[in-house]
């Protein structure tokens, strides 16, 4: 009886054994699953760069309005992608070039800092209004606490910036992001016929900004720019 006993034993830590293996193998591959799916989602929302510049279809099937890199009606097109930074340290806005806004078209990236200019032309026959928009469409680490968006329109220089987390207000020297989600919004009227709108976007993280800590680090966000002739999505928070 005693060794049947010994026997029952050893089987039941053999069955528990194999039990917590699979469960481990089962778990395991849970987890892989998991991570290739957050993987993928992160490889589609960066694929297409960290700025991208996009054109409503309805301005331009409507109103022949398109976007260029370099303002030649050859090469119109609905959606601009600028190049992205694989490391964008903090600095300073004095650090950016001068003459960033004129210095070149397209992607002209400078030392931690992304530069992309671009035109939007009326190549239609109708006097038109549009919106202008930077949607901040991901973050991680909360690294739009200390990003900085520069826009040169037509030369008109306007620096946005997030408010500040412990007052609430504008960060010194910026306009306040329209909201969360929402960094810039702005309308442009009167747009003419044959009409060539210049536009230079800067974002760089600003090191004086008091919210620009050690946990920013590895931080990335993803930014879209939306031309559009009616603004929709337009609530404040």
């Amino acid at each position: 009886m005693k060794r049947n006993y010994t026997v029952k034993v050893e089987a039941d830590k053999i069955y528990r054994q194999k039990l917590i293996f699979k469960i481990a193998k089962i778990t395991f591959l849970f987890l892989l699953i998991i991570l290739s799916v957050i993987y993928f989602l992160l490889y589609v929302v960066y694929s297409k760069g960290n700025f991208v510049v996009s054109l409503d279809k309805n301005i331009d099937n409507r109103k022949n309005i398109f976007l260029s890199e370099d303002g030649n009606l050859q090469n119109m097109k609905v959606e601009l992608r600028a190049k992205s930074l694989d490391y964008m340290d903090n600095i300073s806005i004095d650090w950016i070039n001068k003459d960033v806004d004129t210095e070149a078209t397209g992607s002209h990236n400078g030392q931690n800092y992304i530069a992309y200019t671009f035109y939007i032309m009326n190549a239609g026959d109708e006097t038109v209004d549009y919106w202008y928009q930077i949607d901040i469409e991901d973050t991680i680490k909360d690294v739009d606490e200390a990003i900085r968006i520069m826009i040169f329109h037509n030369g008109e220089k306007m620096v946005y910036g997030k408010k500040n987390k412990t007052t609430g207000l504008a960060e010194v020297g910026t306009k306040m992001f329209y909201s969360d989600s929402i960094a810039v919004l702005e309308n442009v009227k009167q747009f003419a016929p044959g009409g060539k709108d210049r536009f230079t976007v800067v974002i760089w993280l600003e090191g004086d900004d008091p919210d620009c800590l050690d946990n920013l680090i590895g931080g990335e966000i993803k930014l879209k720019m939306n031309m559009t002739e009616e603004h929709i999505n337009g609530n404040k928070k």
